[in-house]
């Protein structure tokens, strides 16, 4: 399959999650949630941390003190702890309405609700992780710097289905990990078409949405342009959240030979086949 057939099933995939996502509206509300909440955890600990440093900037300590390091452990795993449990909403909801089963944000929260120990226990993990990578990028120089970049992006890629792998086959942080690894060594295929449809899509919706209520706003005054473009951006970070989430539950959800609405399983194949 040419890299142009494989670009056009990337954008075929990515326009069948923004269908799933119109027909079921209210899944918008999960990356809603969690934006929100990582807003107020991440103003709560720049409180705490200023209250620590005695409310002076210049009180603040350089990175390498062991209590910022276990400040920063902490804020990792709250974030990965917070966007875990609302992505596993979604993607469980996704399954009830690729299963033709009512659809609610009620029986998504109430899902990872009951699987809120499996979510902390990835949060605790993963959280670690992030930590070390963060102490060796800022104890190192500018060639540590470069490694842990590319590990960031090796964990992003290694992690791509831990959230299903998680929410469904009742395994540990570090047996998903490798699961995860394992459905990526088995299905991912050279093409990164879907992920390219989403970044062109989400620049034009950039463009189309964010600029214009940039310049409205700052026609009233110009904190308000920036204020009406701040709300455009988080409204189309959390569409495509929502999108994203539910590709990666529907090729999950292939992988696992379970049908999926409005995805064709060649197509997914093709993105996600084994080399």
């Amino acid at each position: 399959m040419s890299f142009f057939d494989r670009l056009s099933n990337g954008w075929t995939l990515a326009m069948n999650s923004f269908k799933v996502l119109r027909e079921n509206k209210q899944l918008i509300i999960f990356p809603f949630l969690s934006g929100i909440s990582l807003v107020l955890i991440m103003g709560s600990f720049v409180l705490v941390f200023l209250g620590v440093n005695g409310w002076a900037f210049d009180n603040i300590e350089e990175p390498g003190n062991i209590g910022t390091y276990l400040l920063m452990l902490l804020f990792y795993v709250v974030n990965y702890f917070v966007v875990v449990f609302f992505n596993m909403a979604l993607i469980h909801c996704t399954r009830l309405y690729f299963r033709g089963e009512e659809v609610s944000v009620n029986a998504g929260l109430r899902f990872s609700l009951g699987r809120i120990g499996t979510i902390f226990s990835w949060a605790l993990f993963a959280g670690t992780i992030g930590t070390i990578l963060r102490i060796i990028q800022e104890e190192s120089g500018f060639v540590g710097k470069i490694i842990t970049g590319i590990l960031g992006v090796v964990w992003s890629i290694a992690t791509f289905f831990v959230v299903p792998v998680i929410a469904y086959e009742n395994l540990g942080p570090i047996a998903a990990f490798k699961r995860s690894v394992q459905m990526m060594r088995q299905k991912w295929g050279e093409s990164l078409g879907a992920t390219f449809s989403f970044g062109l899509i989400q620049f034009i919706a950039i463009i189309l949405l964010m600029v214009p209520c940039f310049f409205l706003g700052a026609a009233i005054h110009p904190i308000a342009g920036v204020a009406l473009a701040i709300l455009g951006g988080f409204l189309i970070a959390a569409v495509f959240s929502a999108a994203q989430t539910i590709f990666v539950s529907a090729v999950y959800h292939n992988i696992t030979d379970e049908p999926v609405k409005h995805f064709n399983q060649q197509m997914i194949d093709n993105l996600f086949q084994k080399k």
